[in-house]
């Protein structure tokens, strides 16, 4: 079965455009024309990916991340902002919504298409939670291993990653991944250390991070 796409713009021409593109690579193509369609459509199709423009009527990007993250239904789609918007201070409050990645455009079809598949990747499901488990890191070439081969995670990921398996099955506090993944002069809303340990857990297994409620997260080995 062909994994659903659904992409939200409010200019024709570029659904149109992106849609056709999509679909030759294989994808179900679905499309809205602002976040309050999007959420409509979103709950009859449940797309694997939502492909989010950030300037938009009736609700903007951000507010329709928001309210898919707020979803039990659409809990595990991925939402990737595709957006004109360049300014660094957006790009933080999309990804502290909840956004799985943000691209800017323009981009080319190729580029495009070649993070969509490679975001796509990330929902292939792991049933064997002992597999999960094994894992090493490699520190020199900054991979992860594990028994069905490498991951490559993003510096922040791995940073992340690193620090908790420093200590496996102790729990790190909010305050404690903060400074020593952000540092004390950088302000980081909680979201967007939410949406990190989110990413880690679609990657490596939903049991491998463990929450400890209204402290922190600790690995399990």
């Amino acid at each position: 079965m062909a994994q659903r796409i659904l992409i939200v713009d409010d200019e024709a021409d570029i659904r149109e455009f992106i849609s056709y593109n999509l679909r030759r690579e294989g994808y179900d193509v679905y499309t809205a024309a602002d976040g309050a369609q999007a959420l409509k459509v979103a709950l009859e199709v449940r797309p694997h990916l939502i492909i989010l423009d950030m300037m938009m009527p009736v609700m903007d990007g951000r507010q329709t991340c928001e309210a898919v993250r707020k979803s039990e239904e659409l809990k595990d789609t991925m939402v990737v902002f595709l957006s004109a918007v360049h300014q660094e201070q957006c790009q933080l409050e999309s990804y502290e919504a909840g956004a799985d990645d943000y691209i800017t455009k323009p981009v080319s079809m190729r580029i495009l298409c070649s993070r969509v598949a490679a975001i796509m990747k990330r929902l292939t499901p792991q049933t064997d939670s002992s597999v999960k488990r094994q894992l090493t890191l490699d520190l020199a070439r900054r991979v992860v291993v594990t028994p069905e081969g490498e991951i490559v995670l993003p510096r922040k990921e791995f940073d992340i990653l690193q620090l908790l398996y420093s200590e496996p099955d102790r729990v790190f506090t909010r305050e404690e991944i903060f400074r020593a993944i952000w540092g004390c002069e950088v302000v980081v809303g909680d979201r967007t250390l939410d949406v990190h340990i989110r990413r880690l857990r679609r990657k490596l297994g939903d049991d491998v991070i463990v929450t400890s409620k209204g402290v922190g997260f600790k690995l399990l080995l």
